[in-house]
């Protein structure tokens, strides 16, 4: 078994050094490959590079641009690596992995990273689930629960939930504790999609059920956009336009027992809430060097409410069954909290860019630019989708 020493040589050798992003929104009226495109020329120019240096690509494996696509679309002359990873929202930490390892290894000297969907116009993320292949191909797990009923991503998060609060008396107040948090961050937050739509404990309450006991304020947004982010050397990024966000570690790992499909067959593991997370952490606080106790901001993957209270256990953020009353403490707001969590509003207020978007913030925050910023923020937690596989990053302020 690796020890934390072996991945000492790693830490802070790669770092972004560019983010883009559009206009996050319900309706578009563009391509995916026209969002994509901009969001990436938006990287480039943040970096201060042009297409000709950009040599490497990275996709989510559900993205509808083909690396080629992009590499047409954008006139890029000198790609030379290209790769797909993993499924939906576990993807982007592990995207960014999948660069630095391509870049430490020489196979590319600047990787671009992207995401793009019509994500309300288009492909409705909230719309019931067929079984995908992408997910493990046909014949996967999911076509067990699909036949009775269990059809969407709401639905399956709703269990954990209900099994949360079964378990340690988590209540509803709890899980709006979390999406009030991250409006009040998105209201301070321009580009979000929710700016400028106050919520409070009385309008979460009223808001219609998805999926008992998920109303909808516990549920992301399904969002138009895209954003991008480009990977390159500490010591590359250092002769840059902008002052690089340090990758210090990423890890990418799958839950213990796992099972094929996209969600549903994690209600039949021997411990359905102790989700891939809690093996992602452990890879990456030993890659890191470093613990939760060291994290001064956190961009988590919020698809659900239950999903951020979750892995603020599984992360070590707080002790196990634990997150209602932590979030209740006001623990996760800007404004005061130990740990401020999604300070751009995140996917629930900020927008859905099946958790991308959660990167550029996270460079935001170590850069110093972002609207709603940590005062002498120097570390921050990335994560990704919880379920089957996962994946986390931890990003550091450039000395």
């Amino acid at each position: 078994m690796a020890r934390a020493d072996d991945y000492a040589p790693f830490r802070d050798r790669c770092a972004i050094a560019g983010i883009g992003r559009t206009e996050f929104s319900r309706d578009s009226g563009r391509s995916e490959l026209a969002l994509a495109t901009e969001a990436a020329r938006a990287a480039m120019a943040d970096a201060g590079l042009t297409a000709d240096d950009i040599d490497g690509v990275v996709r989510c494996q559900m993205d509808h641009n083909s690396a080629s696509a992009m590499t047409g679309a954008l006139a890029l002359r000198n790609v030379g690596f290209s790769a797909d990873v993993a499924v939906g929202g576990d993807a982007p930490c592990a995207m960014v992995g999948v660069a630095v390892a391509a870049v430490l290894s020489g196979q590319a000297r600047h990787v671009l990273v992207y995401r793009s969907l019509n994500g309300r116009s288009e492909g409705r993320l909230g719309a019931a689930i067929a079984p995908r292949p992408e997910a493990g191909g046909h014949g996967n797990y999911d076509e067990f629960f699909t036949p009775y009923g269990l059809l969407t991503a709401p639905q399956s998060f709703a269990l954990l939930a209900r099994r949360h609060m079964i378990e340690y008396g988590t209540t509803e107040e709890h899980f709006g504790a979390v999406a009030i948090a991250c409006r009040e961050h998105a209201n301070r937050t321009p580009h979000a999609q929710m700016h400028g739509k106050p919520l409070d404990m009385t309008q979460y309450l009223a808001s219609r059920m998805i999926s008992d006991p998920l109303r909808l304020f516990d549920c992301c947004l399904e969002t138009d956009g895209a954003a991008a982010v480009i990977v390159t050397t500490a010591e590359r990024a250092k002769d840059l336009a902008q002052p690089p966000a340090l990758i210090r570690a990423t890890a990418h790992a799958p839950a213990t027992g796992m099972s094929g499909g996209m969600m549903f067959p994690s209600i039949t593991w021997e411990e359905p809430l102790k989700l891939a997370p809690r093996n992602v952490a452990r890879q990456l606080w030993a890659r890191a060097g470093l613990g939760p106790q060291d994290m001064d901001v956190a961009q988590i993957y919020d698809c659900f409410t239950i999903s951020l209270m979750l892995q603020l256990e599984q992360y070590g953020l707080c002790g196990e069954g634990e997150s209602g009353p932590f979030v209740a403490s006001g623990a996760i707001s800007a404004d005061g909290g130990s740990i401020p969590v999604n300070t751009d509003g995140g996917n629930m207020s900020g927008g859905y860019i099946h958790g991308l978007n959660h990167i550029v913030e996270g460079v935001r925050q170590m850069r110093g630019t972002a609207d709603v910023q940590v005062k002498d923020a120097e570390t921050c937690l990335v994560t990704s989708g919880p379920m089957g596989i996962s994946s986390a990053m931890v990003l550091r302020r450039a000395a």
